[in-house]
């Protein structure tokens, strides 16, 4: 206990969302000091890491026989251990000085619904990483935490969380979940699908970071009401020259409608299988959109079309899961029950 609290002197407690996207980690008394890809590269023969995050993903599509560009996470869960090791330990290391020379505590954001195998991954991959004792906390708790819900209330409080490989939902109570559900759908499907419309429309190939682009860009879930267009530039399937099309706005949320339809399908059911008190206060106080998701344009306006339901954007939907382990790790005593066993 007394070596704890040395410990606690010299290394800071550290919150890390490991998402499929992106990967953020926050320390206590500092914030959010990280905000990255969630990229590796590496030299395929030494298997020594050559860059990771912002400067790994211009690696995408572009590397040599002798790198390996990669990301190592897939649909919210470690697709490849060592590669996902190695990213968690560079990501670690560059905010070593911000948290102290000793190991730091760390809580992980994970799925929900992650299995065991899965559990185990993630913190193998942080022990190895570096870090000293690991708790896992399910993301759209955080996300809810992070957003200012009032989860120790007798009273219901919905949370979507759209990651870059699954959208989590959740109805939370009383520190616990009523019900959730984790769909392997999100972000990366949006990239997908315009990825498909080009070539299948166009036959044309472009890449999966001019695909995310598109979808930031002038990507919606309903219409805006202003004409966007984007001039896109890539590979003609037929000759394979360079070449550039111009798509339109209202292409890409046809593209988009499959995936969006998915994560609004999702929330239909949650709430369908809410208990009806606890429904009834959502329907009251709306849900919250969280992750980086919730930042497609129109997405809220088509979930209150489909649903009648209210739509609150968090505040900062991009570090609502960090922030919250963050929180939840900084009041270590309120919030260890709500730590994945």
């Amino acid at each position: 206990m007394v070596f704890g609290k040395i410990l606690g002197l010299f290394g800071k407690d550290m919150a890390m969302d490991l998402g499929t996207a992106n990967t953020l980690i926050y320390i206590k008394g500092k914030g959010v000091v990280l905000n990255e890809p969630s990229v590796v590269a590496i030299n395929r023969e030494s298997g020594k890491p050559i860059a990771v995050g912002h400067k790994a993903k211009e690696y995408l599509g572009r590397t040599n026989p002798s790198i390996l560009a990669s990301r190592p996470l897939k649909d919210g869960v470690i697709a490849d251990f060592d590669l996902t090791r190695i990213m968690i330990r560079e990501f670690i290391t560059k905010v070593r000085t911000a948290a102290g020379l000793i190991k730091p505590r760390l809580l992980i954001g994970v799925p929900t619904g992650v299995t065991q195998v899965e559990k185990r991954a993630v913190i193998e991959s942080a022990e190895q990483a570096g870090a000293r004792d690991i708790y896992l906390i399910e993301e759209p708790m955080a996300a809810a935490i992070g957003a200012g819900l009032p989860i120790h209330e007798p009273r219901g409080s919905m949370v979507v969380d759209i990651g870059g490989g699954t959208t989590e939902v959740a109805v939370i109570s009383l520190f616990a979940t009523a019900y959730s559900e984790s769909v392997r759908v999100a972000g990366d499907e949006a990239n997908e699908s315009i990825l498909r419309l080009v070539q299948k429309k166009y036959q044309m190939l472009i890449g999966e970071n001019t695909a995310e682009h598109v979808k930031l860009t002038i990507g919606s879930a309903y219409p805006t009401g202003e004409p966007l267009t984007m001039d896109v530039s890539g590979k003609d399937l037929v000759n394979g020259v360079p070449r550039t099309i111009t798509l339109t706005d209202d292409e890409v949320r046809e593209a988009m409608a499959e995936p969006v339809g998915v994560i609004v399908e999702s929330v239909r059911r949650a709430f369908e299988k809410t208990p009806p008190e606890l429904a009834s206060d959502v329907a009251d106080r709306g849900l919250i959109l969280a992750g980086g998701g919730a930042l497609i344009r129109g997405l809220d306006q088509l979930i209150y079309e489909e649903l009648n339901l209210k739509v609150i954007i968090a505040d900062d939907p991009l570090t609502s899961v960090v922030m919250g382990a963050g929180i939840a790790l900084q009041n270590i005593k309120e919030y260890r029950r709500v730590f994945i066993n």
